[in-house]
C-alpha cells in the first residue's frame, strides 16, 4: 500500500534524523514525491524535510518545509499534528545559540547563526566544541583541555588571557603553581599545532591571546545555557521517549555516563521517566528558552 510505505519510509527517516544521521535520512527521502500523499503524511514527510533543513542551518529550506507542513496539516484538520507543526515552527523564532564577541553576549536565531558561519569569522563553536571559519574546521571534540583554552582565548579576543585564568579554565586550578604553568605550556603547544591553519596562539606578558592568520573577527559560538548535560537535552527536547541504552548508542556515551546525567536531570525536574526496567522510558516537554537543534549530533555534517 503506498500510504502505508511512505508512513513506514517517514518513520525511519525520522528516526536517523534523531539520532544524527543526515546523508541517510535524506537519502530515504530522495525522489519521492508527496504530493500524492494525505495530509497528515504530506506533513509528516514535511516535518522530515524541515528537520533535516534545520540541523544543516538551511534556514530558507526549512521555513519553507514547515510552510508546507503546516498547509498540510490544516487540511488534515488533526490538532495533534497541528500543534506538533507549531511546536517545530518555533525553533525558528527561539534563540538557538549564543554569540560572544568582544566582551559582548547576545542571542542569535537560527538565520544569524548560519549567516555567521558563511561571514569568515573565525568561529569557536562550543555547541559542537570546534573551530572554524567559512572553509576550514578544526574539531576538538575529544580534547576538551584544548577546546577550553580556545573558547577562553576566543571570548577575550583580541585581548589576551592571564595563565591563571587559562589554568582555571582548562585545568581547574585556583592557583597556578609551576607545575600548572608547565602543563599550560604543553597544552598551548598542542593548541597551537591543531590550530595552525587558522590562528596562531601568541604568549603575551601576563599570557596568551589568539592572532588569526587572516584579518578577520574572532567570535565564541555557545549553547543558549551552559547546561551540563546539555546533549542529553537535546535529544529529549524532541518531544519523543528514549531508552538510556537508546540514548548511549546516539551519544556515543556509556550507558553508566547517559543514566547518570538522566538522574540527575531528573533530581532537576527537568527529564521524566516511565516504565520499570528494560521497558523503562526517558522524556521532557520541550523546555521554553532552551532550544536545543544546534546541539544535535551531526548537526552541520553533509554541509
Amino acid at each position: 500500500d503506498h500510504v502505508n510505505a511512505a508512513h513506514a519510509r517517514n518513520l525511519e527517516a525520522r528516526r536517523l534524523l534523531l539520532i544524527g544521521r543526515l546523508d541517510e535520512a535524506e537519502g530515504r527521502l530522495a525522489g519521492f514525491d508527496p504530493t500524492t500523499l494525505p495530509p497528515a503524511s504530506r506533513a509528516a514527510h514535511e516535518l522530515v524535510i524541515a528537520g533535516i533543513a534545520i540541523r544543516r542551518l538551511r534556514t530558507k529550506a526549512a521555513r519553507a518545509a514547515l510552510g508546507r507542513a503546516e498547509h498540510a496539516a490544516g487540511q488534515a484538520d488533526i490538532p495533534a499534528l497541528t500543534a506538533e507543526v507549531e511546536g517545530a515552527s518555533l525553533v525558528m523564532n527561539t534563540p538557538a545559540a549564543r554569540l560572544i564577541a568582544r566582551g559582548v553576549e547576545r542571542p542569535l536565531l537560527l538565520e544569524e547563526v548560519e549567516a555567521l558561519l558563511a561571514s569568515g569569522a573565525l568561529v569557536v563553536d562550543a555547541c559542537r566544541n570546534i573551530v572554524r571559519d567559512a572553509g576550514m574546521i578544526v574539531s576538538l571534540a575529544t580534547r576538551p583541555v584544548l577546546f577550553a583554552l580556545a573558547r577562553a582565548l576566543g571570548e577575550a579576543w583580541p585581548a589576551d588571557v592571564p595563565r591563571s585564568s587559562l589554568v582555571a579554565r582548562a585545568f581547574g586550578g585556583k592557583h597556578a603553581d609551576e607545575s600548572h604553568r608547565a602543563r599550560l605550556r604543553v597544552e598551548v603547544g598542542r593548541l597551537r599545532v591543531e590550530l595552525r591553519s587558522l590562528a596562531d596562539v601568541s604568549a603575551t606578558k601576563r599570557g596568551f591571546a589568539l592572532k588569526p592568520r587572516r584579518p578577520r573577527d574572532v567570535v565564541v559560538l555557545a549553547p543558549p545555557a551552559d547546561e551540563p548535560h546539555a546533549a542529553v537535552l537535546a535529544f529529549l527536547a524532541d518531544g519523543e521517549s528514549w531508552s538510556s541504552s537508546a540514548l548511549a548508542i546516539a551519544l556515543g556515551a556509556s550507558s553508566r555516563t547517559v543514566q547518570r546525567s538522566l538522574e540527575q536531570l531528573a533530581a532537576a525536574g527537568k527529564v521524566q521517566s516511565f516504565g520499570r526496567g528494560r521497558a523503562r522510558r526517558w522524556m521532557t516537554p520541550p523546555v521554553p528558552g532552551f532550544p536545543t537543534i544546534l546541539l544535535l549530533p551531526g548537526s552541520l555534517s553533509g554541509h
